[in-house]
C-alpha cells in the first residue's frame, strides 16, 4: 500500500509540475530586443513579426530599441536576462557573427551566454546614391571615386554592420577609397544621405525604394547572388563587379539555459510567421527570403558566416570605427 501511495503520489507530483512547466513559457509579455534606433528595416521587421507572435503565444510582445556599439549593447543586456524566453535578440550578420572579428574585448562571450533559435531570413542590400551624384551606375560610381579622392562617402547603420561590410568589400573590389561615415541606425544615415552628407549607402529595399520613388535616390546595383523578382531591372554588383556579393540575414538567440521548450515554441512560432503568405509576400518585395531554420541550423551557419567574413575583414583592413 505504501509503495502503491508513493507511486501516486509520484505521479500526483509529475502531473502538476507537467502544468506548471507548461504555464511557464509564456506567462508574460516578450521582450524582443534589437540593436538599433527605431525606423531602421530590423526595426520595422520586428514591429511585424511581433503582432503574429503575440497572437501564437497569447502574450504581448514588446520591441525593446537599445542602440550602440553595433549591437554590444543590446546583447549584453540579453545575455544578463533571466534565462526563461521572454526575452530575445534580434540580430543580424554583423551583431551576431561578425562582433567577435572585430572586439578584442565583449561583455559576454557568444559561445557561453547565448543559444541559437532561428534564421530568420536572408536579404539582400540595394547600392543607392543621392540623387544629386553623378553616377548612374556601378561603373560610374568607382570612376567618380576615383577621380575624387576623399570627397566620396557612403554611410552605414554602425561600424562593423553589414552595410559596413558591403561598403568596405565595394572599396577592395573597386581599387577605390570612400570613406565610412557610421550611424546608429538606418534612419540617421538615410537623413545625411538624402542632405548629400554622405554620397551613398547599402540598405534594405524597405529603406532605399520610397526614396527612389520620390526621385531623391538613385539605385544603382542589388548586392545579392541574383537580381530580386521585385526589382528585375537592377543589375547585381557583380555585374560590375566579379566576386562581389553581401547578404544580410536576422537571427534569433536567447541567453543559454533557456530550456529547450521555450526555444522550440519561439523557433516554430517564427518560422509559422515568416512562411504566412502575407508576410511572406511581404518579405519577397523587400528582397528578402523567409528561412525559419531549427536552432542547430542556426547554431552551425553562424560559424560558417564568422569564417567565411573573416578573411574579407582581414584582407580589407576594414576595422570598428
Amino acid at each position: 500500500m505504501k509503495i502503491r501511495s508513493r507511486l501516486a503520489l509520484g505521479i500526483a507530483l509529475l502531473s502538476v509540475w507537467s502544468t506548471v512547466f507548461g504555464q511557464a513559457f509564456p506567462n508574460k509579455p516578450v521582450h524582443i530586443v534589437i540593436g538599433f534606433a527605431p525606423g531602421g528595416v530590423i526595426d520595422a521587421f520586428a514591429r511585424q513579426l511581433g503582432p503574429k507572435l503575440a497572437d501564437a503565444l497569447g502574450q504581448p510582445v514588446i520591441i525593446d530599441n537599445k542602440p550602440g556599439a553595433n549591437g554590444v549593447l543590446a546583447m549584453d543586456y540579453v545575455a544578463k536576462a533571466p534565462r526563461d524566453g521572454h526575452t530575445i535578440f534580434m540580430g543580424a550578420l554583423g551583431n551576431l557573427s561578425l562582433n567577435n572579428l572585430f572586439y578584442a574585448k565583449l561583455p559576454y562571450d557568444f559561445e557561453r551566454d547565448f543559444a541559437p533559435v532561428t534564421q530568420v531570413n536572408s536579404v539582400s542590400f540595394l547600392l543607392a546614391t543621392n540623387a544629386a551624384v553623378p553616377a548612374k551606375n556601378v561603373a560610374e560610381l568607382i570612376s567618380l571615386t576615383k577621380a575624387r579622392p576623399g570627397a566620396v562617402n557612403y554611410s552605414s547603420t554602425g561600424s562593423g554592420s553589414t552595410p559596413n561590410l558591403a561598403g568596405e568589400l565595394f572599396n577592395s573590389l573597386a581599387s577605390v577609397r570612400a570613406a565610412h561615415i557610421a550611424y546608429k541606425g538606418s534612419g540617421q544615415s538615410m537623413t545625411d544621405l538624402l542632405a548629400g552628407q554622405v554620397q551613398f549607402t547599402f540598405d534594405a529595399v524597405a529603406i532605399i525604394m520610397p526614396q527612389v520613388e520620390t526621385g531623391k535616390l538613385r539605385v544603382l546595383a542589388t548586392t545579392g547572388p541574383r537580381r530580386l523578382a521585385s526589382l528585375p531591372n537592377v543589375p547585381t554588383m557583380a555585374e560590375s563587379l566579379p566576386g562581389y556579393e553581401v547578404t544580410n540575414w536576422y537571427g534569433i538567440v536567447v541567453p543559454r539555459g533557456t530550456p529547450r521548450e521555450a526555444i522550440a515554441r519561439i523557433r516554430d512560432e517564427v518560422a509559422k510567421a515568416v512562411k504566412a503568405p502575407d508576410m511572406r509576400d511581404k518579405m519577397i518585395r523587400e528582397g528578402m527570403e523567409p528561412i525559419g531554420s531549427t536552432p542547430e541550423e542556426f547554431g552551425a551557419f553562424m560559424k560558417v558566416e564568422t569564417t567565411k567574413w573573416a578573411k574579407v575583414i582581414k584582407d580589407s583592413g576594414m576595422k570598428i570605427d
